[in-house]
């Protein structure tokens, strides 16, 4: 974008925002921002949030990878249909808009433990000697881009249709989604699983559809399919999140305006709150059929060109869901009492795994995130459910519990074995990588403890555990590594920003450490498959803090000062700081060294966590 042009996107901007305070319109009350030089942003979590690794990409090992080498994944989206929860992305080999191009579609009963992925919508050739309009040069060995917005819909018969769309790059700066691609295909899944035809429900007018791969949805003798269709096409909200990729004067789409992402919600008074990249924002009184004002600047909305989700939660509050940055972390959720006002700011996912494989257009970070559309699923947990990709390479789903809350009431007094079965992490955020995940296992005994595995070089498992805000706290941890020479567990203690204080940790060389301004003090040799009980009695407003380890004291100063302690930490890896904003974006390297290949696994135990103030 050239100096001109910037200049009046800012101009425009700044009006809109000036416009935006003047209506009705959705805006943030709250004060609390994201700081980009720390991956979390130095956002408090909202308690209970459990990430998961969907997909792990692996260019070397495909076959560690459910037999798929592609490695940008992206633009993931979720429904929950027929007790099963859909997980819909595309995928290319390499990099954005650098053709062939997929969409693979997972499958849940839970939303932790994933199937392999299948192909919902395959590569489709572009004729050779294709033409586009306002690009020089002819399709030759080409294929097409796949570019969705939307990816789910429930039709009042209850049929889900999965949809995808087919665009056009001529190369990889050239605009899939400019309006000149092939179309938007569907299909249906059914309630055994299995998949229908292929269709197309909306061609490009540009496009030659005698050169089709796909027949057009009317050619179907399913009258039901063909009516689900219908519906699709006759509902406003749904063809105004098409307006990227139909043609410019598609009579269908009913806000013909340079607007991306579109997400959307009810009020309770029948208003449409509806949502854009970059915070923008409008609402409709007739269901998107119109809109009251141009898309406009949500105000004190921070939000860039990543997308941000809106929807209605199951206590009858509002959530918005975004990266509050210039750049595409953190991954952070607001909420709001009537759908307009937003006055707070948690954190989702604070983790930027290490862009494994670089290519077109890939960006650092948890972004382009979507939920459940409305009519398109309200699980039993009545959690929010949440996806995204990781860097545009692994793909992944966040369980928030409703009501959101970053804050408990009680101290932790948690000994796993003795928990109700399926409540034991109820209160504790998750970091769970396919390599490195976190659960509740049963140890040698038979007794039910925390699990974090890692063999993943270049990830780590990470449970969090938030307690009641204070200057004194009493903690009793009691862990069991399964080994003494790989791997690590760092059990930190930090403030409501994630600021450590105290860092404790099992290293890889069978030493129990305590971090001391620059260096690691050892306090005592470990053994694998044996039980420590680490007790801490620490003070914010000294800074000290006395360790006990199997009857082993020694006292301690906080390595950085902080005023409070609210949560608890255990990652099996080291802090990550990279990326950070002076990062260069759309990385040049083919691949991290050994990115495909698994480490020597380590896992620790941790049996129970108890703690009381002082």
């Amino acid at each position: 974008m050239n100096l001109v042009n910037r200049i009046g996107l800012s101009l425009g901007l700044a009006a809109a925002f000036v416009a935006a305070n003047a209506q009705d319109t959705v805006r943030y009350t709250g004060t609390t921002l994201s700081n980009v030089d720390y991956h979390h942003g130095q956002l408090s979590p909202a308690v209970g949030v459990h990430s998961i690794q969907v997909f792990r990409a692996n260019r070397q090992h495909p076959e560690l990878a459910d037999g798929f080498s592609w490695t940008y994944n992206h633009a993931p989206m979720i429904a929950h249909w027929n007790n099963t929860f859909y997980l819909e992305y595309l995928s290319d080999p390499v990099g954005e808009h650098i053709p062939p191009s997929q969409s693979l579609l997972h499958t849940s009963k839970d939303g932790y433990n994933w199937s392999k992925p299948v192909v919902i919508f395959p590569v489709v050739k572009v004729p050779d000697g294709w033409k586009k309009e306002g690009y020089p040069g002819v399709a030759k060995d080409l294929y097409a881009v796949m570019h969705q917005r939307m990816g789910f819909f429930t039709s009042k018969k209850n049929r889900l249709l999965v949809l995808a769309y087919y665009g056009i790059a001529m190369d990889q700066k050239d605009d899939p989604n400019d309006g000149k691609g092939m179309g938007r295909a569907v299909r249906e899944i059914k309630k055994d699983g299995s998949f229908g035809p292929i269709y197309f429900i909306r061609y490009n007018s540009s496009w030659d559809k005698s050169k089709s791969e796909f027949p057009f949805y009317t050619k179907s003798k399913d009258k039901g399919f063909v009516e689900a269709c219908n519906e699709l096409l006759a509902t406003p909200l749904m063809m105004q999140q098409w307006v990227e990729e139909a043609d410019r004067n598609d009579p269908l789409i009913p806000l013909k305006k340079e607007v991306k992402a579109f997400s959307y919600y009810h009020l309770p008074d029948g208003r449409v709150v509806g949502l854009w990249k970059n915070a923008l924002t409008s609402i409709s009184k007739d269901n998107g059929k119109t809109w009251e004002y141009n898309p406009t600047r949500a105000p004190k909305f921070v939000n860039s060109n990543a997308k941000i989700w809106g929807q209605k939660t199951s206590d009858g509050k509002y959530a918005t869901v975004y990266n509050p940055s210039e750049f595409r972390w953190p991954l952070a959720i607001s909420v709001s009492q009537d759908g307009l006002n937003y006055n707070n700011l948690l954190l989702v996912n604070g983790e930027i795994s290490p862009m494994r494989y670089g290519g077109n257009y890939k960006s650092y970070g948890p972004q382009y995130v979507r939920g459940m559309e409305e009519g398109n699923g309200s699980p039993s947990d009545g959690k929010l459910w949440l996806t995204y990709s990781m860097n545009k390479e692994d793909i992944w789903v966040s369980s928030v519990p409703v009501p959101v809350t970053d804050k408990v009431t009680t101290y932790p007094n948690e000994v796993f074995a003795q928990m109700p079965a399926g409540k034991e992490l109820d209160l504790w955020n998750t970091y769970s990588p396919k390599w490195a995940p976190v659960s509740i296992s049963k140890m040698n005994d038979g007794a039910k403890a925390l699990l974090l595995s890692d063999k993943d070089r270049y990830e780590y498992a990470k449970a969090e555990r938030v307690v009641p805000s204070g200057k004194r706290l009493i903690a009793e941890i009691t862990v069991v590594p399964q080994q003494n020479n790989k791997g690590q567990l760092d059990i930190e203690f930090l403030d409501s920003k994630g600021t450590p204080a105290i860092r404790l940790q099992f290293d890889s060389t069978a030493n129990f450490t305590t971090k001391a301004g620059y260096r690691n003090r050892n306090v005592i040799q470990y053994k694998a498959g044996e039980s420590y009980t680490i007790k801490v009695d620490l003070d914010t407003d000294r800074r000290f803090y006395n360790l006990d380890i199997n009857g082993k004291k020694m006292p301690g100063i906080f390595f950085a000062p902080v005023a409070e302690i609210s949560r608890i930490s255990f990652r099996t890896g080291d802090t990550r700081r990279f990326p950070d904003a002076d990062t260069p974006t759309d990385p040049m390297h083919e691949s991290l060294p050994q990115a495909g290949d698994p480490a020597d696994g380590a896992s620790f135990f941790i049996k129970s966590l108890v703690t009381k103030g002082n």
